[in-house]
């Protein structure tokens, strides 16, 4: 028998006056799993995830949680809870202080309530900062005090809105990593909703793609990343080299297309389409190969001509942005980790390729669905 989901949504849907802020969704999350609706701001994500935590009533459809439906339960009977952006301590209270709310809340005795936080401190790598106040931590430490306070309830769901919007880049980076451990150390149902690609990719177990309401792509971090399912979900996960045309031929699998301004490539088709359509085709920078001269690049590759128009040094993502002699379109290709192209110069002539299966094709009506 099928595991039971911990979240499962079904036909949901909202309305704000004109506005469908969501739009007739389906999907389940398996327990223990960290799942990402991932997509822009507007997209609708937000709505959806304060629907489930029951602080905004869907017009139709039904919500689930741990298999019972959420259908007339008032958001402080939900075995949920949420880690907002901003995370709403109590700067009045201690860290244990803030803690154990919940638990005060529900009537929990003093000590008890002194005895668990104290135990989920140690969890989350904060053991003997019970004390303190909360402008004494720092943004990371904060940050695991919000998770600390949610878990100690015990949820069958963590809703998280955002909560690495509000830090900076490094402690970002470093809180992603400690988000992911704590997720596994709990064996929690986390729920994360963000703006941020990278985020995602690097959290999650599965991820929803939102688009205007609706989820343009369901998949792991790795489908999403190599299969995309939409010319939406190309653009917008993971860099890419976007190239809008028309269709000149198609051969089985691929499609011979030609820019406005001449250059012709070729790409993997996706989904139907025929000569003649204007379609779209993406081609990530790391799937880019350079070359000094047309001779450098493998065999059977087109080799294509470009100047050199800015270096994007960044260590290991370090990259150059070229301009296609024919049609003068900018393209952006990552550097070798080597270093052979340390010495490349602001308007220096180079070539470059991409195997075709490499490179995804779309009908370019899909582009904006």
């Amino acid at each position: 028998m099928a595991a039971i989901p911990d979240l499962e949504v079904r036909t949901l849907a909202k309305r704000f006056a004109t506005h469908l802020a969501v739009d007739d969704l389906s999907f389940s999350v398996a327990r223990g799993s960290f799942f990402s609706i991932l997509g822009p701001s507007g997209c609708g994500k937000t709505t959806l995830l304060r629907m489930i935590a029951g602080f905004i009533q869907p017009d139709r459809g039904d919500i689930a949680i741990g298999g019972r439906s959420m259908a007339g339960v008032a958001p402080n009977r939900r075995p949920v809870n949420m880690v907002f952006q901003q995370l709403a301590l109590f700067p009045m209270m201690s860290v244990a202080q803030n803690v154990a709310f919940g638990l005060a809340r529900r009537g929990i005795g003093r000590a008890e309530r002194t005895r668990r936080a104290e135990a989920m401190l140690e969890r989350v790598g904060l053991g003997g900062a019970g004390g303190k106040r909360t402008d004494e931590l720092s943004g990371g430490q904060r940050q695991r005090v919000a998770i600390a306070r949610s878990m100690i309830l015990e949820p069958t769901l963590l809703l998280l809105d955002e909560p690495l919007g509000a830090l900076d880049l490094k402690l970002r980076e470093h809180m992603k990593i400690e988000l992911k451990q704590l997720q596994a150390a709990f064996a929690t149902t986390f729920v994360y909703i963000t703006h941020d690609q990278s985020e995602a990719l690097v959290l999650s177990d599965h991820i929803g793609v939102m688009n205007h309401g609706r989820f343009e792509q369901l998949g792991t971090p790795q489908e999403l990343y190599y299969s995309p399912a939409s010319a939406f979900v190309a653009g917008f996960v993971g860099a890419n080299n976007r190239l809008a045309g028309k269709a000149l031929a198609v051969n089985g699998s691929l499609v011979q297309l030609a820019t406005s301004g001449g250059w012709v490539v070729h790409a993997h088709r996706q989904g139907p389409i025929t000569a003649g359509m204007a379609v779209e085709a993406f081609v990530r920078p790391e799937a880019t190969l350079l070359g000094r001269t047309s001779a450098d690049l493998p065999p059977g590759q087109t080799a294509h001509a470009g100047e050199v128009i800015s270096l994007l040094f960044d260590g290991a993502n370090s990259a150059v942005l070229l301009r296609e002699l024919q049609s003068h379109i900018e393209f952006r290709i990552a550097l070798p980790q080597t270093g052979a192209y340390a010495d490349l110069q602001v308007g220096a002539r180079i070539y470059f390729s991409f195997d075709p299966q490499r490179a995804i094709c779309f009908a370019a009506a899909d582009a904006h669905a």
